[in-house]
Protein backbone atom coordinates (compact mmCIF):
# COMPACT_ATOMS: atom_id res chain seq x y z
CA UNK A 1 0.00 0.00 0.00
CA UNK A 2 1.63 3.24 -0.83
CA UNK A 3 0.81 6.56 0.20
CA UNK A 4 -0.35 9.40 -2.28
CA UNK A 5 -1.56 12.16 -3.19
CA UNK A 6 -4.99 12.41 -5.14
CA UNK A 7 -6.19 16.06 -6.29
CA UNK A 8 -5.08 17.64 -3.06
CA UNK A 9 -6.07 14.45 -0.45
CA UNK A 10 -4.53 11.98 1.11
CA UNK A 11 -4.93 8.73 0.01
CA UNK A 12 -3.75 5.20 -0.48
CA UNK A 13 -2.74 3.11 -3.69
CA UNK A 14 -2.79 -0.50 -4.32
CA UNK A 15 -2.44 -2.09 -8.01
CA UNK A 16 -1.92 -4.59 -10.30
CA UNK A 17 -0.73 -5.76 -13.42
CA UNK A 18 -3.96 -4.73 -14.99
CA UNK A 19 -5.83 -1.91 -12.52
CA UNK A 20 -4.66 1.21 -9.90
CA UNK A 21 -7.28 1.75 -7.30
CA UNK A 22 -7.27 5.02 -5.06
CA UNK A 23 -9.27 5.41 -1.97
CA UNK A 24 -8.76 8.59 0.51
CA UNK A 25 -8.23 8.73 3.85
CA UNK A 26 -11.01 10.75 4.76
CA UNK A 27 -14.21 9.75 3.80
CA UNK A 28 -12.66 6.02 2.48
CA UNK A 29 -13.78 7.01 -0.94
CA UNK A 30 -12.82 4.95 -3.96
CA UNK A 31 -11.81 7.78 -5.69
CA UNK A 32 -10.20 6.00 -9.20
CA UNK A 33 -9.95 2.70 -10.76
CA UNK A 34 -7.80 3.00 -13.47
CA UNK A 35 -7.25 0.26 -16.71
CA UNK A 36 -3.85 0.87 -16.71
CA UNK A 37 -3.97 0.09 -20.42
CA UNK A 38 -6.17 2.58 -21.45
CA UNK A 39 -5.52 4.88 -18.51
CA UNK A 40 -9.41 5.08 -17.85
CA UNK A 41 -11.04 5.40 -14.63
CA UNK A 42 -14.67 5.17 -14.96
CA UNK A 43 -15.09 7.08 -11.46
CA UNK A 44 -16.60 10.95 -11.44
CA UNK A 45 -14.24 13.27 -10.15
CA UNK A 46 -16.22 16.18 -9.70
CA UNK A 47 -15.19 19.73 -11.62
CA UNK A 48 -14.92 21.34 -8.46
CA UNK A 49 -11.64 21.39 -6.01
CA UNK A 50 -11.79 19.07 -3.39
CA UNK A 51 -10.89 19.03 0.56
CA UNK A 52 -10.77 17.06 3.11
CA UNK A 53 -14.14 16.56 5.25
CA UNK A 54 -12.36 17.84 8.40
CA UNK A 55 -11.28 21.06 6.66
CA UNK A 56 -14.68 22.21 5.60
CA UNK A 57 -16.03 24.97 7.16
CA UNK A 58 -19.91 26.63 6.17
CA UNK A 59 -18.38 29.92 6.69
CA UNK A 60 -14.75 29.73 4.65
CA UNK A 61 -16.60 27.00 1.87
CA UNK A 62 -19.61 28.61 0.32
CA UNK A 63 -18.31 27.34 -3.20
CA UNK A 64 -19.37 24.00 -1.91
CA UNK A 65 -23.19 25.40 -1.35
CA UNK A 66 -25.07 25.30 1.84
CA UNK A 67 -26.99 22.58 3.89
CA UNK A 68 -26.05 19.23 5.30
CA UNK A 69 -25.10 18.01 1.75
CA UNK A 70 -22.47 20.63 1.62
CA UNK A 71 -19.22 18.87 3.43
CA UNK A 72 -19.81 15.77 1.70
CA UNK A 73 -19.73 17.18 -1.63
CA UNK A 74 -16.50 19.36 -0.72
CA UNK A 75 -14.99 15.94 -0.81
CA UNK A 76 -16.51 13.48 -2.42
CA UNK A 77 -15.12 11.09 -5.63
CA UNK A 78 -16.41 8.14 -7.44
CA UNK A 79 -17.54 4.86 -4.81
CA UNK A 80 -18.93 6.45 -1.17
CA UNK A 81 -20.62 4.45 1.02
CA UNK A 82 -24.19 6.06 2.64
CA UNK A 83 -24.82 4.96 5.97
CA UNK A 84 -26.36 4.82 7.95
CA UNK A 85 -28.67 7.22 5.81
CA UNK A 86 -29.41 7.26 2.01
CA UNK A 87 -30.31 10.35 1.57
CA UNK A 88 -30.25 13.68 3.60
CA UNK A 89 -30.88 14.23 7.16
CA UNK A 90 -34.18 15.94 8.70
CA UNK A 91 -34.31 19.15 10.20
CA UNK A 92 -33.41 17.67 13.16
CA UNK A 93 -30.81 15.72 12.29
CA UNK A 94 -29.14 18.03 10.26
CA UNK A 95 -28.66 20.75 13.32
CA UNK A 96 -26.62 18.20 15.40
CA UNK A 97 -24.22 17.83 12.32
CA UNK A 98 -25.87 14.60 10.85
CA UNK A 99 -24.62 15.20 7.05
CA UNK A 100 -26.10 13.92 3.38
CA UNK A 101 -26.01 10.02 3.29
CA UNK A 102 -24.58 9.69 7.10
CA UNK A 103 -21.35 9.71 8.78
CA UNK A 104 -19.54 7.28 6.87
CA UNK A 105 -18.72 9.15 3.90
CA UNK A 106 -17.09 12.17 6.11
CA UNK A 107 -15.67 10.59 8.53
CA UNK A 108 -12.25 9.60 8.83
CA UNK A 109 -10.67 6.27 8.32
CA UNK A 110 -7.71 3.96 9.85
CA UNK A 111 -5.97 2.59 6.95
CA UNK A 112 -3.59 -0.36 6.51
CA UNK A 113 -2.84 -2.63 4.08
CA UNK A 114 0.13 -4.53 1.42
CA UNK A 115 0.23 -4.65 -2.44
CA UNK A 116 -2.78 -6.03 -2.98
CA UNK A 117 -5.08 -5.34 -0.05
CA UNK A 118 -6.81 -2.07 1.90
CA UNK A 119 -8.40 -2.17 4.88
CA UNK A 120 -10.28 0.96 6.03
CA UNK A 121 -11.94 1.08 9.59
CA UNK A 122 -14.13 4.30 11.33
CA UNK A 123 -16.39 4.77 14.36
CA UNK A 124 -19.04 7.05 13.57
CA UNK A 125 -19.99 7.57 17.15
CA UNK A 126 -23.19 9.81 16.38
CA UNK A 127 -24.98 6.24 14.43
CA UNK A 128 -23.52 4.23 17.28
CA UNK A 129 -21.56 2.66 14.60
CA UNK A 130 -18.64 0.64 13.45
CA UNK A 131 -17.97 0.35 9.49
CA UNK A 132 -14.76 -2.06 8.24
CA UNK A 133 -14.02 -2.52 4.32
CA UNK A 134 -11.47 -4.96 3.04
CA UNK A 135 -10.68 -4.13 -0.28
CA UNK A 136 -8.89 -6.38 -2.57
CA UNK A 137 -7.28 -6.53 -5.98
CA UNK A 138 -7.81 -9.76 -7.24
CA UNK A 139 -6.98 -11.21 -11.08
CA UNK A 140 -8.73 -10.61 -14.16
CA UNK A 141 -9.94 -6.62 -13.52
CA UNK A 142 -11.68 -7.92 -10.62
CA UNK A 143 -11.52 -6.01 -6.83
CA UNK A 144 -13.45 -7.89 -4.35
CA UNK A 145 -15.36 -6.24 -1.26
CA UNK A 146 -15.68 -7.33 2.31
CA UNK A 147 -18.00 -5.13 4.40
CA UNK A 148 -19.02 -4.86 8.50
CA UNK A 149 -21.27 -3.23 10.24
CA UNK A 150 -21.12 -3.45 13.77
CA UNK A 151 -24.25 -2.09 15.81
CA UNK A 152 -22.48 -0.29 19.21
CA UNK A 153 -25.95 0.42 20.34
CA UNK A 154 -27.84 -1.88 23.30
CA UNK A 155 -31.47 -1.89 20.96
CA UNK A 156 -31.44 -3.13 17.65
CA UNK A 157 -32.52 -0.26 14.77
CA UNK A 158 -33.10 0.37 11.31
CA UNK A 159 -30.37 1.99 8.67
CA UNK A 160 -29.80 2.16 5.24
CA UNK A 161 -26.43 0.83 3.94
CA UNK A 162 -25.95 1.83 0.19
CA UNK A 163 -23.26 1.62 -2.30
CA UNK A 164 -22.89 5.15 -3.94
CA UNK A 165 -20.78 4.42 -7.54
CA UNK A 166 -21.19 7.48 -9.26
CA UNK A 167 -19.55 7.32 -12.98
CA UNK A 168 -18.22 9.97 -14.87
CA UNK A 169 -16.69 11.37 -18.01
CA UNK A 170 -14.69 10.60 -19.73
CA UNK A 171 -15.84 7.26 -19.55
CA UNK A 172 -19.24 8.51 -19.98
CA UNK A 173 -20.42 9.99 -23.30
CA UNK A 174 -24.00 11.17 -23.81
CA UNK A 175 -25.97 8.84 -26.21
CA UNK A 176 -22.76 6.46 -26.64
CA UNK A 177 -22.54 4.76 -23.17
CA UNK A 178 -24.25 1.37 -22.67
CA UNK A 179 -25.74 -0.54 -19.32
CA UNK A 180 -27.07 -3.19 -18.34
CA UNK A 181 -28.86 -3.93 -14.95
CA UNK A 182 -30.70 -6.54 -13.76
CA UNK A 183 -33.49 -4.60 -12.30
CA UNK A 184 -37.44 -5.60 -12.79
CA UNK A 185 -39.86 -2.93 -11.33
CA UNK A 186 -38.98 0.47 -10.82
CA UNK A 187 -40.28 3.95 -10.14
CA UNK A 188 -39.45 7.08 -10.63
CA UNK A 189 -38.64 9.46 -7.52
CA UNK A 190 -42.14 10.43 -5.69
CA UNK A 191 -41.16 13.92 -5.00
CA UNK A 192 -39.78 17.18 -6.38
CA UNK A 193 -36.13 16.00 -7.07
CA UNK A 194 -34.02 18.59 -8.49
CA UNK A 195 -36.57 21.42 -7.26
CA UNK A 196 -38.74 20.02 -9.87
CA UNK A 197 -36.48 20.39 -12.46
CA UNK A 198 -35.51 17.49 -15.45
CA UNK A 199 -38.14 15.48 -18.01
CA UNK A 200 -38.83 12.67 -15.38
CA UNK A 201 -42.70 12.07 -14.34
CA UNK A 202 -42.49 11.90 -10.57
CA UNK A 203 -44.02 8.81 -9.12
CA UNK A 204 -44.09 7.08 -12.42
CA UNK A 205 -43.86 3.14 -12.10
CA UNK A 206 -42.25 1.05 -14.92
CA UNK A 207 -39.95 -1.82 -16.11
CA UNK A 208 -36.74 -1.22 -16.52
CA UNK A 209 -35.25 0.52 -18.93
CA UNK A 210 -38.22 2.40 -20.35
CA UNK A 211 -38.65 5.69 -18.20
CA UNK A 212 -41.57 7.61 -18.44
CA UNK A 213 -41.41 11.24 -18.98
CA UNK A 214 -43.35 14.68 -18.42
CA UNK A 215 -44.16 15.01 -21.77
CA UNK A 216 -45.89 11.47 -22.52
CA UNK A 217 -42.67 10.26 -23.79
CA UNK A 218 -40.40 7.44 -22.43
CA UNK A 219 -36.46 7.35 -22.31
CA UNK A 220 -34.47 4.36 -22.64
CA UNK A 221 -31.96 4.14 -19.23
CA UNK A 222 -29.88 1.87 -20.78
CA UNK A 223 -28.06 4.05 -23.61
CA UNK A 224 -26.88 7.54 -21.61
CA UNK A 225 -29.13 10.29 -22.58
CA UNK A 226 -27.90 12.57 -25.58
CA UNK A 227 -29.81 15.41 -23.97
CA UNK A 228 -27.34 18.63 -23.20
CA UNK A 229 -28.78 19.23 -19.65
CA UNK A 230 -30.83 16.54 -18.04
CA UNK A 231 -31.47 15.05 -14.39
CA UNK A 232 -33.11 12.68 -12.09
CA UNK A 233 -33.53 9.96 -10.06
CA UNK A 234 -35.26 6.82 -10.51
CA UNK A 235 -35.21 3.62 -7.75
CA UNK A 236 -35.08 0.11 -9.61
CA UNK A 237 -36.03 -3.46 -7.81
CA UNK A 238 -33.43 -6.30 -8.34
CA UNK A 239 -34.93 -9.26 -10.17
CA UNK A 240 -36.04 -11.37 -7.39
CA UNK A 241 -35.06 -14.63 -9.19
CA UNK A 242 -31.69 -14.06 -9.53
CA UNK A 243 -29.08 -14.93 -6.61
CA UNK A 244 -26.92 -12.25 -7.92
CA UNK A 245 -27.26 -8.87 -8.90
CA UNK A 246 -25.59 -6.73 -11.19
CA UNK A 247 -25.10 -3.40 -13.12
CA UNK A 248 -22.67 -2.63 -16.13
CA UNK A 249 -21.41 0.06 -17.89
CA UNK A 250 -19.86 -0.26 -21.34
CA UNK A 251 -17.92 2.43 -23.17
CA UNK A 252 -17.74 1.37 -27.22
CA UNK A 253 -15.02 4.61 -26.98
CA UNK A 254 -12.22 2.79 -25.07
CA UNK A 255 -13.89 -0.64 -25.08
CA UNK A 256 -14.10 -0.74 -21.71
CA UNK A 257 -16.95 -3.25 -19.47
CA UNK A 258 -17.46 -1.39 -15.76
CA UNK A 259 -19.58 -2.95 -12.79
CA UNK A 260 -20.31 -4.55 -9.68
CA UNK A 261 -22.14 -7.57 -9.19
CA UNK A 262 -23.51 -8.10 -5.51
CA UNK A 263 -25.55 -10.79 -3.58
CA UNK A 264 -29.18 -9.70 -4.34
CA UNK A 265 -30.40 -10.85 -0.24
CA UNK A 266 -27.57 -7.95 0.51
CA UNK A 267 -28.49 -5.20 -1.45
CA UNK A 268 -32.49 -5.36 -3.97
CA UNK A 269 -32.50 -1.99 -4.49
CA UNK A 270 -30.59 0.15 -7.00
CA UNK A 271 -30.98 3.95 -7.32
CA UNK A 272 -29.91 5.71 -10.91
CA UNK A 273 -29.22 9.13 -9.95
CA UNK A 274 -28.62 11.52 -13.09
CA UNK A 275 -26.46 14.68 -13.17
CA UNK A 276 -26.22 16.07 -16.85
CA UNK A 277 -25.52 20.04 -16.42
CA UNK A 278 -28.99 20.73 -14.84
CA UNK A 279 -28.36 21.55 -11.57
CA UNK A 280 -27.79 25.72 -11.03
CA UNK A 281 -26.83 25.87 -7.66
CA UNK A 282 -23.46 25.57 -5.91
CA UNK A 283 -21.22 23.57 -6.45
CA UNK A 284 -22.81 22.33 -9.42
CA UNK A 285 -23.20 25.46 -11.15
CA UNK A 286 -25.08 23.58 -14.19
CA UNK A 287 -21.15 22.09 -15.31
CA UNK A 288 -21.46 18.71 -13.63
CA UNK A 289 -22.05 15.28 -15.83
CA UNK A 290 -22.45 12.37 -14.11
CA UNK A 291 -24.39 9.24 -12.95
CA UNK A 292 -25.00 7.36 -10.22
CA UNK A 293 -25.71 3.73 -9.71
CA UNK A 294 -26.45 3.29 -5.90
CA UNK A 295 -27.15 -0.64 -4.93
CA UNK A 296 -27.89 -0.74 -1.65
CA UNK A 297 -31.05 -2.13 1.12
CA UNK A 298 -33.03 1.41 0.67
CA UNK A 299 -34.52 2.30 -3.23
CA UNK A 300 -35.23 5.88 -2.58
CA UNK A 301 -32.61 8.63 -1.95
CA UNK A 302 -34.84 10.13 1.52
CA UNK A 303 -34.71 10.85 5.60
CA UNK A 304 -34.75 8.31 7.88
CA UNK A 305 -38.18 8.81 8.57
CA UNK A 306 -39.40 8.41 5.47
CA UNK A 307 -37.58 5.02 4.31
CA UNK A 308 -39.03 4.16 7.90
CA UNK A 309 -42.43 4.66 7.14
CA UNK A 310 -42.22 3.19 3.35
CA UNK A 311 -41.16 0.30 5.23
CA UNK A 312 -41.66 -2.28 1.85
CA UNK A 313 -41.64 -1.08 -2.11
CA UNK A 314 -43.25 -3.09 -4.43
CA UNK A 315 -43.45 -6.03 -1.27
CA UNK A 316 -39.90 -5.71 -0.46
CA UNK A 317 -38.30 -4.45 2.95
CA UNK A 318 -36.67 -0.78 1.68
CA UNK A 319 -34.26 -0.95 4.97
CA UNK A 320 -31.50 -2.86 7.03
CA UNK A 321 -32.28 -4.14 10.49
CA UNK A 322 -29.39 -3.59 12.40
CA UNK A 323 -29.93 -5.94 15.29
CA UNK A 324 -28.32 -4.89 18.59
CA UNK A 325 -24.89 -5.20 19.26
CA UNK A 326 -24.06 -7.20 16.16
CA UNK A 327 -21.66 -7.18 13.24
CA UNK A 328 -23.30 -7.76 9.97
CA UNK A 329 -21.45 -8.64 7.31
CA UNK A 330 -21.67 -7.98 2.92
CA UNK A 331 -19.20 -8.95 0.29
CA UNK A 332 -19.62 -7.95 -3.50
CA UNK A 333 -17.29 -7.24 -6.07
CA UNK A 334 -16.11 -4.72 -9.06
CA UNK A 335 -14.83 -5.34 -12.48
CA UNK A 336 -12.90 -3.53 -14.79
CA UNK A 337 -11.76 -4.98 -18.15
CA UNK A 338 -11.30 -4.48 -22.27
CA UNK A 339 -14.18 -5.75 -23.44
CA UNK A 340 -14.67 -5.18 -27.28
CA UNK A 341 -18.73 -5.60 -27.94
CA UNK A 342 -21.90 -5.37 -25.13
CA UNK A 343 -21.92 -7.91 -22.86
CA UNK A 344 -25.33 -9.12 -22.05
CA UNK A 345 -24.86 -10.03 -18.29
CA UNK A 346 -22.52 -10.72 -15.63
CA UNK A 347 -21.88 -13.80 -13.72
CA UNK A 348 -20.49 -14.60 -10.23
CA UNK A 349 -19.03 -17.31 -8.68
CA UNK A 350 -19.45 -15.59 -4.87
CA UNK A 351 -15.72 -15.15 -4.67
CA UNK A 352 -13.13 -13.86 -6.55
CA UNK A 353 -14.49 -14.73 -10.30
CA UNK A 354 -16.55 -12.45 -12.74
CA UNK A 355 -17.65 -13.29 -16.00
CA UNK A 356 -18.73 -11.76 -18.92
CA UNK A 357 -21.65 -13.45 -20.79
Amino acid sequence: MKQVDFHGRRAAQIESGELRLIVTQQGGHLAALLDKKSGISPLWIPNWPSIEPSEYSPARHPEYGAGAEAQLLAGIFGHNICLDLFGGPDEDEAAVGIPVHGEAAVAPYQMSGDERHIVLQADLPKAELTFERKVELAADGVVVFSEAVQNQSYTGRPIAWTQHVTLGAPFLQPGQTRFRVSATRSRVFEGAFNNGLGKQLAGAEFEWPFCPKKDGGVEDLSTLTQETSSGGFTAHLMDPLQEHSFFLAWSPRYQLAFGYVWRRRDFPWLGRWEENHLRPWAPWNSEAFALGMEFGVSPMAESRRSMVERGKMFATPTLFWAPAQTRSTVRYCAFLRQCAQLPSGVQWDGDRTVAML
